[in-house]
């Protein structure tokens, strides 16, 4: 949900890369450990239903809209 619009949850900093949302943003917002917090968004990275990009030392994360959007359509088909 915070990275399907990351308007309504982040606040835009003065630098837009358009790259997706700082992961250091997404573990401040959730409150949970740094350790855990990587190993969720890894586990999502693996998986392809998140794309991470680096920038310099930063590391922005974005959806994978046409992954998740195949996996809605099995979900649907096999449920």
């Amino acid at each position: 949900m915070w990275l399907k619009t990351p308007d309504k949850y982040f606040v835009r900093g003065y630098v837009d890369l358009g790259c997706g949302v700082p992961s250091n943003a997404i573990h401040s917002r959730s409150g949970l450990s740094q350790s855990t917090v990587s190993a969720h968004v890894a586990a999502l990275v693996e998986a392809r239903l998140l794309v991470s990009t680096r920038v310099s030392q930063w590391m922005f994360l974005a959806r994978n809209e046409d992954v998740i959007r195949a996996f809605a359509e099995q979900i649907t088909l096999h449920l």
